[in-house]
């Protein structure tokens, strides 16, 4: 008896049924069908009209989905005439690939406007392999971040251990170096490999002057024309993406004034500071000054009597004039640093904790700088291993250069993966036109004011499929089908914040749920659905099963098949939810 129930159990874990097509879908076939057996092309584009909301579809559009649909599932090659089964409709509903629930590839939105106008997918360390104390320093990072989309590149530049040449690591860590050149090289060879707009390589300095000469003599022979210089000093807003369609942009403090000093040493792969060293570590916890040294105030260098000659001053004047984006701290506090020049562009860096302090007494001077200035914000020292914080903060407050970690994990980084879904994912993303409005007084938009529901989502969840075919057998449970349920909300202004959770279904690698859910919006432009999978586990932490999240902004109304990602943000190969978007 015993063998018997063991034998059962292992059919039983198997054993896939297919789940047929929701009753929604049976309903609306029935419908725009006539209760007929087939549905015509004809009869299929009012159904993209009506339900899907794509107005603009024509009897081409519908012909060439029965064609696509034909050929994957019966390898049809003449089409004329063909129409679409129940089974044919519900499989391209249920297509990831042919009707995915945002616009893929697409960019749709405005990119005349100036680059302060974007919120910008940026990088954090963008060179670290892993954690950032001890993980080795590489260019295949950058490669892959480039080859996501990411805009903004992150570097630490020292001098190696000889002096004469320049590595980029962690600083004060046990990070193995790269050399600087070889990150150059591959920025050009990637930059525009995924998107043609520009990419920024913000630079966080502690070179010699000497090096700086190198440095700046590096950057010109490896970018060329591809850089952009600003043809003056005095700029009253940024060129836009479009202007700098394939150029590279450079941002770094500006060196100021050097002099001889012995306060820079190397042990090891340790980089260490004396107390009295000028660092820009305003706004920072000690935490932060230890972990981040953001754009060194001013180059102090251990070199001989002669690091001041005029050779220097004039290698450095090269490595001043590549700089676009100017970053820095004015003197003076917080509302000092927020102050918009009106003929001077520059970028702000503050700590995710710095930005969180500065918000509660300053959220409006914050959207007022960054409606023609650059806020960048970074994670908190103490992330040693790579994780990240909530963006929403600093975008609810107009910060163009949100830097994470993009070798790290968890759900912080699947908002940021989500938010640049958005405009084809060219990693530009332009900001709501009301961060950019001024009143009759000068009034800008207040984060924390209280706003009426300006637009409410409803949300589907019908079923789901595909895991069987991307996880082995035992991978959920070891002697039953898993049991599956859907976690699915909103991320976005605390008002509009929201999570839901279906039942869960039991022993089914395909779970029918068909429960729906409301999220009023008072900020809809920057709110992100997200969504989760996992299988309940009664002992132990629950399984993970796939995510995604997009801006709500870019869902298209209808059916859709919503593909799932893995931890990481790795498209999964099949597994998907089958969801209804509706805008009321």
């Amino acid at each position: 008896m015993g063998n018997y129930r063991l034998c059962m159990c292992f059919i039983r874990k198997f054993k896939v049924v297919e789940a047929g097509p929701p009753p929604d879908i049976k309903d609306h076939f029935k419908k725009y069908t006539d209760s007929a057996t087939h549905m015509t092309a004809e009869q299929l584009r009012t159904f993209l009209v009506d339900v899907q909301g794509d107005s603009t579809a024509s009897i081409a559009d519908a012909e060439k989905i029965i064609e696509q649909v034909l050929h994957k599932r019966h390898h049809i090659a003449k089409f004329t005439g063909h129409t679409l089964t129940l089974d044919d409709f519900h499989h391209y509903l249920f297509s990831a690939d042919l009707n995915p629930p945002v616009r893929e590839n697409q960019v749709h939105q405005d990119m005349t406007k100036p680059l302060s106008h974007y919120f910008i997918y940026t990088g954090h360390n963008s060179y670290l392999t892993g954690n950032q104390l001890s993980s080795d320093c590489s260019d295949v990072p950058i490669i892959n971040a480039l080859k996501r989309g990411v805009r903004v590149i992150e570097l630490d530049i020292w001098p190696n251990s000889t002096k004469d040449d320049i590595h980029v690591l962690h600083g004060r860590t046990l990070t193995t170096p790269v050399e600087f050149i070889r990150c150059l090289k591959s920025i050009k060879e990637h930059a525009f490999s995924f998107s043609p707009y520009p990419v920024i390589v913000t630079l966080e300095d502690h070179l010699t002057p000497d090096l700086q000469a190198k440095a700046a003599q590096m950057v010109m022979e490896t970018f060329g024309n591809m850089l952009y210089y600003p043809e003056s000093e005095c700029l009253e807003e940024f060129p836009s993406p479009e202007d700098l369609k394939h150029r590279i942009i450079v941002s770094t403090k500006p060196p100021k004034k050097y002099h001889k000093s012995k306060n820079v040493k190397r042990k090891g792969n340790e980089y260490q500071k004396d107390k009295d060293s000028d660092d820009d570590a305003w706004g920072k916890e000690p935490s932060d000054v230890v972990s981040d040294q953001e754009d060194s105030v001013s180059i102090e260098s251990d070199t001989s009597e002669d690091s001041d000659d005029e050779s220097n001053h004039v290698g450095v004047d090269a490595y001043k004039r590549l700089i676009a984006i100017h970053a820095g701290k004015p003197k003076g506090g917080l509302k000092e640093a927020l102050k918009v020049d009106s003929c001077k562009v520059r970028r702000l860096s503050l700590s995710e904790k710095a930005l969180e302090k500065a918000t509660e007494k300053h959220g409006v001077d914050i959207i007022r700088f960054t409606q023609k200035n650059f806020l960048r914000v970074y994670p908190k020292g103490t992330r040693f291993n790579s994780s990240n914080y909530n963006p929403l903060i600093a975008w609810m407050h107009g910060a163009q250069m949100v830097a994470f970690n993009m070798q790290g994990y968890g759900r912080a980084l699947w908002m940021m993966h989500g938010m640049f879904r958005a405009n084809g994912g060219c990693g530009y993303v332009k900001k709501p036109d009301f961060f950019m409005k001024l009143g009759s007084r000068g009034e800008v938009f207040n984060p924390r004011g209280k706003l009426p529901v300006k637009k409410t989502l409803k949300v589907k969840v019908y079923m789901g499929d595909g895991w069987h075919l991307d996880f082995k057998p035992t991978h959920f449970d070891l002697y039953s089908p898993p049991d599956f349920y859907t976690r699915v909300g909103i991320a976005g202004v605390p008002d509009d914040m929201k999570m839901e959770k279906t039942k869960t279904k039991e022993d089914n690698w395909t779970p029918v749920w068909g429960e729906e859910y409301t999220f009023p919006l008072t900020v809809p432009e920057i709110a992100l659905l997200r969504i989760e999978v996992h299988e309940y586990d009664m002992s132990e932490k629950d399984d993970f099963a796939g995510q995604t999240c997009f801006p709500v902004s870019e869902v298209r109304p209808g059916i859709r098949a919503v593909p799932l990602f893995d931890r990481k943000g790795k498209k999964l190969n099949s597994s998907r939810l089958l969801m209804h978007f509706e805008f009321v």
